[in-house]
């Protein structure tokens, strides 16, 4: 298959996306109009081609959040890779999809670290396991990661235990060398504050130790929560983007939804913190009782008319995460048409789209 040039297109977003001021009204409800004085619109939306993001990496081809996955999504044609942070003990920042790793590592398998299972209250829901934040980065480093899910994606076990937890230094370290740029998310970033292991401020220094804090680098940070990506926008100068997702709403404001965040007054309050806006793909392409698809939502536009970028998540070929006009039989585990749902999300407009299987989308990407 023949990839489209990814040379530029990272960085000319991120260029596009220049955070302009800090937050006027810091505290203010999600859905709160803007205020007088809020944070200029950053960016004309739909400007130049839409972005592709590894979504974890290609998480379709290998285990997630490894250093083999980026890199097979960079190859794959990738503008940006996603590392999911959460912290160790020691406050390293490390890319996870949660701080819980019994269904991404070997950890099970350690006799030493039994003792550490336990069970956590993590925004409000109890979860067993182990967590990231009872290890050193040094104990983390004997674990190796392994396949999420393995009965969906049989294939990529056979990579089990061939790879470390990365650090977010060396995902930036990867990206810098293979020029690509990083759209990190910050994971239960209340959670961590209330344990003493902020996850901001290492955050920050990690990009400005590397030298790419700055507007125009290709990275992009973003977070379900609201208030972090407040205290974000006062602390660096890359483009932010709010996560939203199909139901419920973020963990840091009790009583606040998804859903009234994406309304006309909610996307004109993100647009005063922050650049763009990670929707979960019913959000933009709706489904009928049948499950199919219809015609898109009014939020990209909406989102558009307040100086916000749309990036869709997430989109993987295997039927089971597919609309029903877009699947191929009946195997749930059988890969559909992910070309066709990704021109129909192309076709509704937005200006990204995140992927396990960043080779598919970059092919109709390459169609122009």
């Amino acid at each position: 298959m023949t990839f489209r040039t990814r040379a530029g297109l990272g960085l000319a977003l991120a260029t596009a996306l220049t955070t302009l001021a800090p937050l006027a009204a810091s505290g203010a409800p999600a859905t709160a109009a803007p205020a007088a004085g809020a944070k200029p619109s950053a960016v004309e939306p739909s400007v130049g081609e839409p972005v592709l993001v590894g979504h974890r990496g290609a998480s379709g081809y290998r285990p997630e959040h490894t250093l083999a996955a980026y890199e097979l999504a960079i190859e794959q044609g990738a503008d940006y890779i996603e590392p999911d942070l959460v912290a160790t003990k020691d406050g390293v920042l490390v890319a996870r999809h949660e701080n819980e790793i019994g269904g991404t590592t070997d950890v099970a398998d350690h006799p030493e670290f039994a003792e550490r299972r336990t069970t956590k209250v993590i925004d409000g829901r109890a979860v067993t396991g182990w967590f990231t934040e009872d290890f050193t980065y040094r104990e983390l480093r004997t674990l190796r990661a392994k396949e999420r899910l393995p009965q969906v994606r049989p294939g990529n076990t056979a990579y089990d235990g061939e790879e470390r937890i990365p650090t977010l230094d060396q995902v930036i370290k990867l990206a810098r060398r293979e020029g690509v740029g990083i759209y990190p998310e910050t994971k239960h970033p209340t959670y961590f504050d209330s344990i003493g292991l902020s996850l901001e401020e290492p955050l920050v220094a990690a990009l400005e130790k590397r030298k790419w804090a700055d507007a125009d680098d290709p990275v992009i940070i973003q977070s379900f929560e609201v208030t972090n990506l407040r205290e974000l926008d006062t602390m660096v100068d890359v483009p932010l983007a709010q996560l939203v997702d199909a139901s419920g709403g973020p963990a840091d404001l009790p009583g606040t939804t998804y859903a009234s965040m994406v309304t006309p007054a909610g996307l004109a309050a993100i647009a005063t913190y922050a650049d763009g806006l990670g929707a979960a793909k019913n959000l933009v392409l709706p489904r009928d009782a049948a499950g199919r698809t219809g015609a898109p939502s009014s939020v990209v536009p909406d989102a558009h008319d307040v100086g916000l970028v749309v990036h869709v998540w997430t989109l993987r070929r295997e039927n089971q995460f597919m609309a029903t006009n877009f699947r191929i039989g009946t195997d749930p585990n059988a890969p559909g048409d992910l070309a066709a749902e990704a021109r129909a999300f192309l076709d509704a407009g937005v200006d990204g789209i995140f992927s396990d299987n960043p080779d598919v989308v970059a092919g109709v990407l390459a169609e122009g």
